[in-house]
């Protein structure tokens, strides 16, 4: 990969040099050299592509004002993963950018050596992003994210609302980035303040961290960044974040964020170096009074690294908090109700949880040690990982099936008037952990498990005290509010839970525009959610395989339950709606009283698959002895199976008698079609083929992560579908999918 300086290559350059501030009217290639503010107009300027930019401003001690002016790169392209290239470079020193909106590029805003670099009131929403492959019964693993490198600026294959590279004492105010995938991304930037912006509904990251330290990100609305999530359905999250912290990230303020129905709340990672070397880590991170709640997995997740969490609000996670490998750590004065899992913290040493209060969680903490750690990691070669050496202390557990789960650890000190009430068992332990119980107060009759073995109990009482008061403690902790710093909070009544985690291919729905949702199938009966602009009305135009429904028209949010028509295959709905102004999730403006066409469309053919699974070696490799490889399908096969869904995750051997790696995969299925346009996608990982009536029509066969193939065909009649799949090693899966599409492709 060329190195990402690149990106200031430009196509053509105009300089732009002022010896005084000028009104300027921006030109292709323009360079923008001192002080100036820009024509009030929308500029359609493009980038070629990834390594060009529409717009540099390069200076020192210099001031641009776009006072509202719009600068977009989307012209001619039709969704937003068409996107390329970069909107404004930055270069130089003391730099000030604000008041600009721009939008459909790859990148909005890209610095990279500014020093004391200020981004003010931008809008920086409406650029690149993937669509997204998940679907509402099953998700799509090339959705999946890997931040875990950027040595050499790989996460700008993401995009981002903001990239800052090497920047010191930056401070990004008051900007917004909205329905992209990523909001802002630091690599190497130091001692910076971040605040006050809305960095939310991206289906990537509001805010990422790559060895950056020292950093105060405050007061920012940072919700639903997520993707992966199908409520009901899965709850992956698939490495999406409100807050992402890796490699190195050292001595950071997170403090009055609202993180909400992201991802992870916040996601931490220690870094490749010390993964391989033990050393280092994302160390002394202060996350102080953010609300995490309802992430798909963790509301907080850090590891291999020493960090405080102080009094943040984790509600409806998977995880309250995941802190596995966490070491030195102080977990104080946390909010954590209706998780799985409040605290899980697997080889943790020497860290702290104290006054922490954890409601109707299904398990409070749960400490643990697996038996053997993987030969790859060099952390667990270089250091000690036993789970050891932990206070849990004035806690209060209220309505927690199982407040402890503990084992494989030493030195458990439970003390310092822990409170329990309303449990099912209150420890769940291995016989003989050294534990150390002081003062703790149980409410109920069950007891204590396997009590002979535990040492300094006390009997239990009848009344549950008053909750210890922590202020003093967390208040030692404490980070003052900016003068200035906005509240976070989502606004009273704004749906929220993970049930209002609403996905579609662009990513998360912002409750902004016209839409409908399939929430549940009980035979015949489909129940839909209708949500979009309160003001104003929806009405049912058409329909598709139905046989009846409960309203035609109404207002948002309603109810929608219709009966499917016996044997209907394609299901939809199109609606229109007339009522206030609003944008969509492209950013197009619909005015007040014009008619805003929404559809819904399912397509629910099934199909008779039959597989056949083979192992193979050297002699019958798919890539180096392809003859050998075909032939296998003359001989018995290890598996077979039948199924009306060909959609296959594979993380071992998918049969018995089959390899766990070195695997083929053949299926096939016929079929009767009505007739029209179909569109097929097919995600694999490693090697597919896929052949209608003997013709090949999808081939990505070679060694592969993970990704995408589809295909448009003309189908009626009688046809056959036949797969080839080979595993080269490691995770394999194979997904097919396809849909009815108009002729103009929708």
């Amino acid at each position: 990969m060329k190195k990402q300086n690149l990106f200031l290559a430009l196509v053509s350059c105009v300089i732009i040099s002022c010896t005084s501030e000028q009104n300027l009217v921006l030109k292709q290639g323009m360079i923008i050299t001192q002080t100036a503010t820009i024509h009030l107009d929308t500029f359609f300027l493009s980038a070629a592509d990834s390594l060009h930019s529409a717009l540099v401003i390069e200076g020192e001690n210099i001031t641009v004002d776009f006072a509202g002016a719009i600068l977009d790169g989307g012209e001619g392209k039709e969704t937003p993963d068409q996107f390329v290239g970069t909107g404004i470079v930055i270069k130089g020193k003391n730099i000030t950018l604000k008041n600009a909106v721009v939008r459909g590029f790859k990148v909005a805003i890209f610095a990279e050596g500014v020093d004391s670099l200020k981004l003010i009131d931008c809008d920086l929403s409406y650029n690149w992003r993937p669509r997204l492959r998940s679907i509402r019964e099953r998700e799509d693993f090339s959705d999946w994210l890997s931040f875990h490198q950027n040595e050499k600026d790989e996460w700008l294959r993401y995009g981002a609302a903001i990239y800052l590279k090497n920047c010191q004492k930056a401070l990004v105010r008051g900007c917004t980035a909205t329905q992209g995938m990523n909001g802002l991304l630091l690599t190497g930037c130091n001692d910076g303040l971040f605040y006050n912006n809305k960095f939310h509904f991206n289906s990537g990251l509001g805010v990422g961290m790559y060895r950056s330290s020292r950093n105060h990100l405050m007061h920012n609305q940072l919700d639903w960044n997520v993707r992966g999530y199908s409520h009901g359905f899965y709850q992956r999250g698939q490495d999406s974040a409100g807050i992402l912290v890796y490699e190195q990230s050292n001595e950071n303020t997170f403090a009055y964020n609202s993180a909400t129905h992201s991802g992870d709340g916040f996601f931490l990672w220690a870094g490749q170096r010390t993964m391989d070397t033990g050393e280092g880590g994302c160390n002394d991170n202060l996350l102080y009074k953010n609300d995490f709640s309802h992430a798909p997995t963790n509301g907080v997740e850090v590891t291999f690294s020493r960090n405080k969490i102080v009094d943040n609000r984790l509600d409806e996670c998977t995880y309250g908090i995941w802190g596995g490998y966490s070491f030195e750590s102080l977990m104080l004065g946390n909010h954590i109700e209706n998780c799985r899992t409040g605290i899980a913290i697997e080889h943790g040493q020497e860290n702290a949880i104290i006054g922490n209060q954890f409601l109707n969680d299904s398990v409070g903490i749960q400490l643990w040690a697996r038996p053997s750690q993987p030969t790859d990691w060099g952390y667990a070669q270089h250091r000690d990982v036993a789970s050891r050496d932990y206070q849990i202390g004035q806690n209060r557990f209220e309505g927690v099936r199982n407040p402890l789960k503990i084992s494989a650890s030493s030195k458990v000190a439970i003390n310092d008037d822990n409170q329990f009430t309303g449990f099912e068992k209150l420890l769940v332990a291995e016989k003989n952990e050294d534990f150390y119980f002081v003062k703790n107060q149980v409410v109920g009759d069950k007891g204590w498990q396997d009590a002979a073995s535990f040492k300094n109990m006390n009997p239990i009482v009848k009344q549950l005290q008053a909750p210890v008061d922590m202020s003093g403690e967390v208040k030692n902790q404490s980070v003052e509010k900016l003068p200035d710093g906005m509240e976070t909070a989502l606004p009273e009544g704004h749906l929220q839970g993970r049930q209002y985690i609403l996905m579609n291919e662009w990513g998360p729905y912002n409750f902004e525009y016209p839409s409908i949702w399939l929430r549940n199938i009980e035979g015949d009966k489909y129940t839909f959610l209708l949500l979009g602009p309160p003001e104003g009305n929806w009405q049912m135009v058409n329909g598709e395989g139905w046989a009846g429904f409960n309203q035609k028209t109404g207002n948002f949010p309603a109810m929608l339950i219709a009966t499917k028509k016996a044997g209907a295959e394609s299901l939809a709905f199109d609606f229109e709606f007339i009522g206030q102004e609003f944008k969509d999730q492209f950013g197009h403006f619909n005015k007040k009283g014009k008619h805003w066409p929404f559809r819904f469309e399912r397509f629910e053919k099934k199909l008779d698959w039959k597989l056949h699974w083979y192992n193979y070696d050297e002699t019958t490799d798919p890539l180096t002895h392809p003859d050998a490889f075909q032939n296998l399908k003359t001989q018995s096969p290890q598996a077979t199976k039948t199924t009306d869904d060909l959609y296959f995750a594979w993380w071992g051997s998918p049969a018995e008698g089959v390899n766990e790696d070195k695997f083929a995969t053949f299926a096939e299925a016929e079929f009767d079609m009505e007739p029209g346009e179909y569109l097929l996608e097919l995600t694999s990982d490693d090697g597919v083929r896929l052949f209608l009536d003997g013709k090949k029509i999808i081939e990505h066969w070679d060694i592969h992560e993970p990704a995408v193939d589809e295909v448009r065909v003309k189908l009626g009649g009688h046809h056959k579908l036949e797969l080839e799949h080979f595993d080269g090693g490691g995770f394999a899966t194979v997904d097919f999918r396809w849909k009815k599409v108009d002729m103009d492709g929708k």
